[in-house]
Order: structure tokens, then sequence, then C-alpha cells
């Protein structure tokens, strides 16, 4: 019976009502009167319609279009090549090579970069942003009382994500120092709430940088995960001997923008496919406006997820690292396509999202509003691993768009590949400078609930974010004094 009970649960056939992982996300849609009231203003800002066919004609004609172009460049891509059984096998890119002023600048810049406590960063950026401290309130919801409130929290932001403890950082005879000070307010001021409120005013001052400016419009994201031993018993670490070795451990997924700042990040229980939780992450940001597009790799791609952000407005564009296990998808059966025609081997059926095409309106209305998590949407559209007729559907309209991407990776110009590796490089060096600051305990976190980990990766979020601010501020600074 307990055998049949949890085989319920996993193909979704049983729910429970009152847990947050096994309840039943098909009841938490919207539906029915409250579908009725916001769904004329949710399809208008997604730019949805109510009847497809005009714009499933639409993406059948720019697809079609693009299967025509690329395949008509591909004789002068030497970088491209299609066997017989319609594999894409694409070379690597080529390295830009560094131009020597760009070395003496790199020299000069790192010589001139002062070397500074990281405590005394935070504080520096909690004077140029003052909303920062001002956003770590108390849980109780009271005025605090306690005087150099921003020197304990910059003190417990600075324990937390070099994860060694107060023991280096407490001093005896300062008030705002004392062991139990530092203990008292992580306990009662940080919290995910906290921490998102904080890190909103350093994204937007960032924007505002004209270095920033230059380097992207703020618009683009990266989203990956980033790996943390477990040692100690926790409900949500998972084992995997290729990341953690004997022990367990979680997945830290946090998103970036082009500017290289973090923007939001959620805890993943060990090495879960990213696809499930990504969309979440997305929606879940520390203000500003949502993407417009989102990169991220080979782990957080799905037709489903590529067919869900596609409808919400966001363009969808993961690093293929599998490339020649992908197949393109058509629409026009006796279309020919030349070289790309093994490619394109794929038949997609838009009579499968018509007919589903008002549900598909509701699920994403549901995300885009907030009414329903995006791992819920995720996990309801699929069966026992297959997925249902709904989740074939947007899977479906997702497979266009996949296509519409492999072919922009292939082609001639290398400008798309380049920028997806651009912001891809962005963000693992910043896990790079992340490791650094978290080098306590050797990198590993001890803590047994899921909240303590989310406070904890939230503190060093929003470290690493201070950390760029400030050495991007400082060039403001000085310009201004000048």
């Amino acid at each position: 019976m307990l055998e049949q009970f949890w085989r319920g649960l996993k193909r979704r056939d049983i729910y429970a009502g009152a847990s947050t992982r096994w309840r039943n996300p098909q009841a938490r849609l919207l539906e029915g009167e409250a579908w009725a009231a916001i769904r004329g203003n949710v399809l208008t800002t997604l730019s949805l319609p109510a009847d497809p066919d005009a714009l499933l004609a639409e993406h059948a004609r720019a697809l079609d279009a693009a299967y025509r172009e690329v395949g008509g460049r591909l004789a002068a891509n030497t970088e491209v090549s299609i066997g017989d059984d319609g594999k894409i096998h694409l070379t690597g890119l080529k390295a830009i090579e560094e131009p020597p002023s760009l070395v003496d600048l790199r020299a000069r810049t790192t010589a001139m970069l002062p070397r500074v406590e990281l405590p005394e960063v935070i504080l520096e950026v909690m004077s140029w942003a003052p909303a920062l401290a001002e956003a770590f309130t108390a849980v109780s919801g009271g005025q605090s009382r306690l005087d150099d409130l921003p020197t304990s929290i910059a003190a417990c932001l600075a324990a937390h994500s070099m994860n060694i403890g107060y023991r280096p950082i407490a001093k005896k005879g300062i008030p705002a120092l004392e062991r139990a000070r530092l203990s008292h307010v992580f306990q009662n001021y940080v919290r995910p709430e906290t921490l998102a409120a904080a890190n909103a005013p350093l994204v937007a001052r960032q924007a505002g940088l004209p270095l920033a400016q230059a380097w992207g419009g703020g618009l683009v994201a990266a989203v990956d995960g980033m790996r943390f031993v477990v040692p100690v018993p926790a409900a949500f670490a998972r084992p995997n001997r290729k990341y953690f070795g004997s022990k367990r451990g979680m997945t830290w997924l946090n998103a970036i923008n082009d500017r290289g700042m973090g923007r939001g990040a959620k805890i993943v229980s060990g090495t879960v496919r990213d696809s499930l939780h990504m969309v979440d992450v997305i929606f879940g940001l520390d203000g500003g406006d949502l993407p417009e597009i989102v990169v991220s790799d080979a782990g957080s791609y799905s037709d489903v997820v590529f067919g869900l952000l596609e409808l919400l407005g966001i363009s969808y564009r993961p690093a293929l690292a599998d490339l020649p296990d992908q197949k393109g998808w058509r629409i026009r059966g006796d279309a020919d396509y030349g070289p790309l025609n093994t490619f394109a081997r794929g038949k997609a059926d838009l009579a499968k999202i018509r007919r589903n095409w008002e549900d598909i309106l509701r699920v994403v209305a549901s995300i885009y509003t907030g009414t329903v998590r995006a791992y819920d949407i995720v996990t309801m559209l699929q069966r026992d691993g297959h997925p249902t007729a709904l989740g074939e559907a947007i899977a479906m309209y997702g497979r266009i768009f996949k296509s519409l991407h492999i072919l922009g990776y292939i082609d001639v110009d290398e400008t798309y590949r380049r920028d997806i590796k651009g912001i891809r490089n962005l963000q693992e060096g910043r896990h790079a400078l992340a490791r650094k600051i978290c080098h306590g305990r050797k990198g590993e976190l001890y803590h047994r609930y899921q909240r303590g980990v989310e406070n904890q990766l939230g503190s060093l979020g929003l470290v690493l974010n201070c950390v760029v601010l400030c050495y991007l501020g400082r060039e403001e600074v000085v310009r201004n004094a000048a």
C-alpha cells in the first residue's frame, strides 16, 4: 500500500492539500470569475491573442524563412557540418586575441585596486545607498531601538558570507559587535524578504553607472546553479558523487543581469534539473523589470520551459552542449530546406496547440500573476516522466522557438553565440568570486534547515553585489570629486 501511495504521489495522482510540494497545482490555477476578471488585461500585457490562428501562422512564416536563410548560408559556414543522419556538428568559438593595450590596462588597473577588509566594503556601500541598511527591519514589525544597527548588519553579512562565524568578527567592549548582539540582529533582521529589499537599491544604483551601462541594458539575465556540500543531516540535501563526493549537498540557483549584478536566487535540493525551478527564479527577481532574454546552461533546457518563457514574453537562449543530439522541428512538411532537411525531421503539430490554447492561456496567466509557482506547473505538466496533453501542447509551442534558437546558434554570424558565451562567462566569474568570499569551513554549509541556508546564501549574494558596486562606484566617486 505504501509503495502504491508513493507511486501515486510521483505520478501526481494523489495530492496532499496542506503540502507545498505535493499539493495539487491545478486546483490553484485561475478559473471562473477570477480568470474572467483579469483575462483581458493579462493577454494584452503578454500580447497573446484569444484565437491562436494568426499568431501560429506568423510563427510558421518566421520558422520557414529562418530555415531557408540559414540553409542558404551553410555553404559559406566552415564551422558547421551536418551528417547524413541530420546531426549538427559545430566547432567551438575561437578566443579573440587580447590587444596589448587591454593587457596593459588590466595590469595597471589591478595595481591600483586597494586591499580592503570586506566589512569596510559593505559599510562604504551602505554610505552610498542608505536604503540598503533601512531595508533590514525587525521581524516583529516594530521600530528598531538598537544603536549603530548598520554596523551590526554589516558584521553579520560579512560573517555569514565568508562562512567564518562570529568569532573573527565579534569584539568585546564594542556594543555593535558583541557576539550576543550579532546573533540577535541576524535572527531578527536578516531573512529572505529583507535581503531582497536590500538588494533592489544596489541593482538600481549600479544601473546608473556609465561603465555598467556600457556592459549592457540590464534586460538580459543568466541563470545557473552553484553547488555546495552540506555535510550535516539536512532534509534539503541530496547525494551526488560527481559534485559532493560521499556527502550530500544542494544547489544555489541564481540569476544575474548583463551588468554583473545578482538579481535573485533559489535553493534547490541536491542537483535536480534547473529547468524545474528556473522560471520561478526569473519571476522572483529582486525588483526591477523582467528580463527580455534569459541565458542558461544545458541543465535548464526543456521544450516546456522554451514554451512557457516565450508565452511569458521572454526569449530563451540556452547554451546547447548536446547540439548533435538535437533535432529541428518544422511546420510545413513538404518544404525543401536543402542541407537542413534531415535536421528538420520533427513535425510540429499546431492542432495540439489550438485544442489546448485556452488552458495554455490560463496556465501562463497563473504564473504571470503569481497565483501558482512555475515549479508546480512544470511538474503538473508531466505524469510519471511523460508529458500530459497540456504539457505536450506547451512543449510543441516551445519547439518552434527551440528550432529558431538552434538556427541562430549555427548561423554564420557568431554574434549570437558570443553574446550567450559572454554572459555565461560573466556568471562563472561571479561564482569564482563567491567561492573566494565563502572560504570558511572549506566552503561547506552546516545548516540543517533550508531557511538557514537561504539566509546565508542570500547574504553571500548581497555581499557579492556590494563588492561589484564598490569597485564600479569608486570610479564614479573619483570622477565626481575631480
